[in-house]
């Protein structure tokens, strides 16, 4: 199982931000500001980092929709479609896009106002999932949802 503290790609992403953009403001004061600056941001940056990496535990979230993904009425309607429905293939991506990519927006950002974008990105790693938009959607909204709470 995955720990809290195990964020590693979030705090790398957010403490190398934040040594750009701390070493950028730092170098008005000349070369000693520049580091102090790009020590200070790397270090904020990584806080940052870690808690968008915290915010969504990616092991927990597989775990409850692998086991919940049959339940949902979305499901059986495709299921009409195709019998073989499989999560790993089908469903698996489509809610990591919603887990995954509600962090990338505002709190307040309704799945609606989202829609659009992440029907493209639907479409760019759907991968091997026969889910149209109009059939991924639902579970993409749904684990959208589950992390907003």
């Amino acid at each position: 199982m995955e720990s809290r503290g195990a964020h590693l790609v979030g705090t790398g992403i957010g403490a190398a931000g934040g040594a750009a953009a701390g070493a950028a403001v730092g170098s008005v004061a000349g070369p000693v500001g520049a580091a102090v600056g790009g020590v200070v941001g790397a270090v904020a940056g990584g806080l940052v980092g870690k808690n968008v990496g915290e915010a969504v535990n990616p092991t927990a979230e597989d775990t409850y929709w692998r086991e919940n993904f049959v339940h949902q009425p979305y499901f059986t309607a495709t299921r009409a479609q195709y019998s073989d429905l499989n999560y790993d293939r089908d469903y698996d991506r489509a809610y990591r896009l919603g887990y995954e990519q509600r962090h990338a927006y505002d709190e307040h950002t309704h799945f609606e106002d989202a829609e659009a974008d992440l029907k493209l990105k639907w479409e760019q790693m759907k991968g091997e999932s026969r889910l149209t938009w109009e059939q991924a959607k639902y579970a993409v909204r749904d684990a959208w949802n589950r992390v907003s709470r």
